[in-house]
């Protein structure tokens, strides 16, 4: 492990530290907040109002609002729309001055039409200057008759094709694509391929910042529709993203029932644990 690894690997660790100690009470979220704006930072991702933030500071709690039924959250609740990109010619030098002035690690490459052809990051740029080229890239060295020098344009330096993602994902299809390709950031493009955003892995962090009373009103909504006689006997307690059911169900039966719910719950943006305290009354359970 390097040493920019290993001081990834130490602000990690403290992000885990500060989570765990702000679900035990001894820690504040701002505290859990600036740990993340210490990984965000150290990975070049530049911090950024996402629509949940907007919404949080306008009143309303942050991450991802849907209406419960309407599935987990999408890709377009937490995507950025102003994106920084390039095009297929941008030279290396352009794409340099642009990851730094913006504080990027990385940047989606559109050819005509706003179509998403590739993304260009660091580690292209850098294998590009060891003289090692990578597999992905096209690394032509004739176009119309004359010579271009390897990983002179964006067109030479970029993996392609890139690892898109639909608005209408969800944010678990969208975490699984990232960590089955070891990439910090996917463009989101519509259905004819075009750039609509992008969304980082900070981006889906940001779920975790979803206020506990909506994490509870919609757990609870699970419960009135998956107990016949609603959620009578069984109370839904939310701290810190972890979700408590405890109580007494009326019904032998509906222990099964309880266990769908605790599945259920497991999708709700925010969720960082469900705990299932819910028991049968001893004489429903000998009768």
């Amino acid at each position: 492990m390097n040493r920019r690894d290993a001081h990834l690997d130490g602000m990690l660790r403290h992000l885990g530290a500060a989570y765990y100690e702000s679900l035990h009470g001894r820690a504040a979220r701002t505290d859990v907040r600036r740990a993340l704006d210490s990984v965000a930072e150290h990975l070049n991702e530049k911090p950024v109002d996402h629509p949940a933030q907007a919404k949080a500071a306008a009143g309303r709690g942050p991450g991802p609002v849907h209406r419960h039924g309407e599935g987990p959250g999408r890709v377009r609740d937490i995507m950025t729309t102003s994106v920084v990109t390039v095009d297929r010619i941008t030279p290396y030098k352009e794409i340099v001055r642009l990851l730094v002035e913006h504080k990027i690690s990385g940047m989606p490459v559109l050819s005509m039409g706003r179509k998403v052809t590739g993304v260009v990051s660091e580690g292209d740029l850098l294998a590009a200057r060891d003289g090692s080229p990578p597999a992905h890239a096209g690394w032509r060295h004739w176009t119309f008759g004359r010579e271009v020098h390897r990983g002179r344009t964006a067109d030479l330096l970029m993996t392609s094709p890139a690892v898109t993602i639909q608005p209408d994902a969800t944010i678990a299809a969208a975490a699984r694509l990232m960590n089955s390709h070891h990439i910090r950031r996917l463009p989101v493009v519509d259905a004819d391929g075009k750039l609509a955003g992008i969304v980082s892995r900070r981006d889906l962090l940001s779920i975790f910042l979803r206020p506990d009373a909506d994490i509870a009103a919609e757990v609870g909504e699970i419960l009135a529709e998956v107990l016949p006689g609603g959620p009578t006997g069984v109370e839904v307690t939310v701290r810190n993203g972890v979700v408590k059911l405890t109580g007494q169900t009326e019904l032998a039966a509906d222990e099964d029932l309880i266990s769908a719910v605790v599945r259920l719950a497991w999708d709700v943006d925010g969720v960082v644990d469900v705990v299932n305290k819910v028991g049968v009354a001893q004489a429903r359970r000998s009768a």
